[in-house]
């Protein structure tokens, strides 16, 4: 049986009771059995699970004001402009659409104007927007509607999207929808995915309940008719597909649908989120080279780092065995560069086409009068779930490049 109204099983039907009856204290009155199958089915009809999901997202409604926020929601202008996604038009169930067009999303930047918790207040805003339309859509149909369909549009995504805070803010949302709005997604089409798509999945895919992940479809190819099976043409942007334009045409329906962009530094505020990083010393004339193993072809090495007072050059380079090289024997992937990350922290992402030790390195070469302290987080991310670690080498040798190497466990997700 489905876990929905009228799909019950005998045992089904006797879990739904005793759990109405555990949470009936904070029961609201128009809160019945729709409301509460939601949670059954986010916890596979164990109704303790399910009660300690339920209060817990209660006292976070609480904390976020989530009851009230239609009401008392003070908009930021920054994240009005730039952040991604809107509501527009419904799919063939009557639920509503959410079309979020996130490739073009600068997180880097609206984390540097607002806070984490104003990103989550937008989206709480959203979430209760999509509530209040299913009621009203309930009330016109005559029939209960309560979920959502999603389409996730990942066009111009790029390694800049896989920045560590930007990636952990998405996660906390997707959380936030797990923990939070349990059974709200109906369906979620992803469109236009980059070829890093199997990292990005294996990423977000442990925050999903089963359930979940099953409604997530990926589409390749002639998306648009895979989309019009789901949605009548004028529920559907032209762009996608559809006959929905804005007033003026655009087939992006810029009006409803926030097209992100890149924020202006003007607007930045806050200061660059910070996280655990190892400490290294490099001695002057000196470099600092991490080795780490990657095992699957396209995977992503992504790396975070900052000095405490002077530049640094860095480069990443790749090689097939544990030997050591120097520099001009490897193959270079990204060339050694001196970055002023004393004043702005340096952070990107490079590809890793081909498996192989690939050797990230921190060059003071040029300077014969300073030592330097570099803060840093280095991560590779493979589409199979793999421990990391840097690999080791005998400090006995010595080269004309007088590396000096260190071993640590990678930070991880």
């Amino acid at each position: 049986m489905s876990g929905f109204v009228g799909d019950l099983s005998p045992q089904q039907t006797a879990v739904l009771e005793k759990f109405r009856q555990n949470v009936k204290d904070v029961l609201k009155p128009k809160q019945g059995d729709y409301y509460l199958l939601r949670w059954l089915r986010a916890r596979d009809f164990d109704e303790k699970k399910a009660e300690k999901m339920l209060r817990d997202a209660l006292q976070w409604r609480q904390e976020m004001g989530a009851d009230t926020i239609l009401e008392d929601y003070q908009p930021i202008e920054v994240l009005e402009k730039y952040r991604t996604g809107g509501i527009l038009g419904r799919d063939k169930s009557g639920c509503p659409i959410y079309i979020d067009p996130y490739g073009l999303i600068d997180m880097k930047g609206l984390l540097r104007s607002v806070k984490k918790q104003d990103i989550l207040k937008k989206f709480v805003q959203v979430m209760e927007s999509v509530g209040k339309i299913c009621e009203e859509e309930s009330k016109k149909q005559g029939r209960h509607l309560e979920q959502l369909t999603v389409i996730y549009d990942l066009k111009w995504f790029g390694l800049k999207h896989m920045w560590k805070p930007a990636v952990d803010m998405y996660l906390a949302i997707v959380d936030a929808s797990e923990s939070r709005y349990p059974e709200v997604l109906r369906r979620a089409f992803v469109i236009n995915s980059p070829k890093i798509f199997p990292i990005i999945w294996s990423i977000v895919r442990p925050f999903l309940h089963e359930n979940t992940a099953n409604k997530v479809v990926v589409l390749s190819g002639n998306y648009k008719e895979a989309l019009l099976k789901e949605i009548s043409p004028d529920q559907l942007p032209a762009c996608y597909g559809g006959t929905l334009t804005d007033p003026d045409g655009d087939p992006r329906c810029k009006t409803y649908i926030c097209q992100g962009g890149t924020v202006p530094k003007e607007c930045y505020s806050q200061a660059v989120p910070h996280h655990a990083m190892l400490t290294g010393n490099i001695g002057r004339g000196s470099t600092l080279q991490l080795e780490y193993e990657v095992h699957e072809p396209n995977s992503i090495l992504r790396y975070e780092f900052q000095t405490d007072g002077y530049d640094i050059g860095f480069g990443v380079f790749r090689k097939n065995s544990k030997e050591r090289l120097k520099a001009s024997e490897m193959d270079t992937i990204l060339s050694t560069q001196r970055s002023n990350c004393h004043l702005v922290p340096e952070d990107g992402a490079v590809e890793c086409d081909s498996p192989g030790i690939y050797v990230v390195r921190f060059d003071n070469t040029y300077s014969w009068a300073r030592s330097k302290k570099v803060y840093y987080v280095i991560e590779v991310l493979e589409t199979e779930s793999k421990s990391n670690m840097e690999v080791s080498n005998d400090d006995d040798d010595n080269d004309d490049d007088d590396d000096e190497f260190v071993m640590a466990q990678d930070t991880a997700f």
